[in-house]
């Protein structure tokens, strides 16, 4: 069976998101190791940022979806994406542990997405009711922190049991955390996005880029989760050599 063809459109918007993270994270290490000091944490130019990439990211998984489903994606390799992703996410945590011990990251980015895709998946025949959908979970989420504020319940959605969720009033110490509300929503909404751009103009998701940063955004967008696994190896080696060379 030949390969499912690529919509560049697609591509091209995840490989910008990878783009845009990949120099925030090089602010961000940089910064680690005493280069450039900021406040990552709590700056709100750097925490938009943030906010900003993963929402880039989870409204292209959405997307990606969207296509995959249209595309008649069967269950086994949706699985197999699936595995990919979680394995991957297994090794964030490993990975964090040993950089951040007392702030490691249990449910980042590919942590949550493994998640998600599941639900966007059964969920997917909703159509347009996902951006109904996608705005409740996005007000849930505020919500939640206004209602349980100071409440009995509030210390049981704070603790590692269940903060993943989302239902929180204070956020866990990690160096990543991307809970399944509100960030469900935004999928959702990449979902009924993609639904409806294959629906009116699904020629825009099929056009092939010319130029060269448009080719190669796309190019890059291809190779998101191998992208997601390598940068930060290899700047944060780049850096420690940096600091053995200057010694």
């Amino acid at each position: 069976m030949p390969a499912a063809p690529r919509y560049d459109a697609i591509d091209a918007l995840r490989g910008a998101a990878l783009v845009w993270m990949t120099a925030f994270h090089l602010g961000f290490d940089l910064n680690y190791f005493g280069y450039w000091q900021q406040d990552y944490y709590r700056d709100p130019f750097w925490t938009t940022q943030r906010t900003c990439i993963l929402s880039l990211f989870l409204f292209c998984a959405g997307l990606g979806q969207s296509v995959a489903l249209h595309q008649g994606q069967t269950a086994a390799r949706f699985w197999r994406r699936w595995a990919q992703i979680a394995g991957c996410a297994l090794l964030v945590t490993l990975g964090s542990a040993l950089m951040y011990p007392r702030s490691f990251i249990f449910f980042g980015v590919l942590h949550g997405i493994a998640v998600m895709l599941v639900l966007v998946r059964l969920t997917a025949h909703w159509g347009p009711w996902l951006w109904l959908a996608g705005a409740c979970a996005i007000g849930l989420a505020h919500g939640a922190a206004l209602l349980l504020e100071g409440s009995a319940a509030a210390a049981m959605f704070n603790g590692p049991a269940l903060s993943w969720l989302g239902l929180v009033t204070l956020k866990p110490v990690t160096e990543d955390y991307v809970p399944i509300l509100p960030w469900l929503g935004v999928m959702w909404w990449g979902m009924a996005a993609g639904q409806w751009l294959l629906r009116a103009s699904p020629a825009w998701l099929g056009r092939n880029w010319k130029s060269p940063p448009a080719r190669g955004l796309s190019a890059l967008g291809r190779w998101s989760l191998s992208w997601y696994m390598v940068h930060q190896p290899l700047m944060i080696g780049v850096l420690l050599l940096i600091g053995w060379m200057r010694r």
